[in-house]
């Protein structure tokens, strides 16, 4: 007699937006497609989400004009993952992304501000990510006060990472901007 080992159930984009659109998935819960599995995200605390208005509010001043800044919007990775980032910056496109999510190739920085969730930020995020070849992904980890930026994706890492702390202030890697890390965390 054989016995087989229950089987995981994998999810495309396309089967997930069809349970999205047929109600089986709550359109109150947030959610995020990731290798395949529905995974249930956290509440989002004050501290969390001001950090990500914050976030958005400077690079906005810097980048304006000059690449797309989307907030908690999805990322088409590949047919089994689409994400849903804090903050992505994409590159400028005449129709703004409104035909269509970004890509991989479109995204120049992808920004995940993680307080419960950040060693799966680290691990499953991070590994899809560096293989996506999106070329500088950051943790925002407000749990140490921190900001990890990963730079130079590789197969299923990152080969650089950087770990800055208040005061310092962080360069972004695509775009050459300075950001002041006083601004990301409230000065205790």
């Amino acid at each position: 007699m054989t016995t087989l080992a229950p089987k995981r159930m994998r999810f495309t984009v396309d089967s997930y937006y069809k349970m999205a659109e047929l109600g089986l998935l709550d359109e109150n819960q947030q959610v995020e497609l990731i290798n395949g599995d529905i995974i249930d995200m956290s509440p989002i605390n004050s501290d969390h989400a001001g950090t990500v208005d914050v976030l958005t509010e400077e690079l906005l001043l810097k980048l304006a004009g000059a690449a797309v800044i989307r907030v908690q919007n999805p990322l088409k990775i590949d047919s089994s993952s689409e994400s849903e980032p804090d903050v992505l910056v994409a590159k400028l496109e005449p129709h703004r992304y409104r035909l269509r999510h970004p890509t991989p190739t479109d995204v120049l920085l992808v920004v995940e501000v993680a307080d419960s969730s950040l060693q799966f930020d680290r691990a499953v995020k991070g590994e899809l990510y560096a293989k996506a070849g999106i070329p500088e992904y950051w943790i925002v980890n407000l749990i140490d006060r921190q900001l990890e930026m990963y730079t130079t994706p590789a197969t299923s890492s990152y080969q650089k990472k950087q770990t800055l702390s208040i005061p310092a202030e962080m360069q972004m890697t695509v775009l050459g901007q300075l950001i002041d890390l006083r601004e990301l965390f409230l000065a205790e």
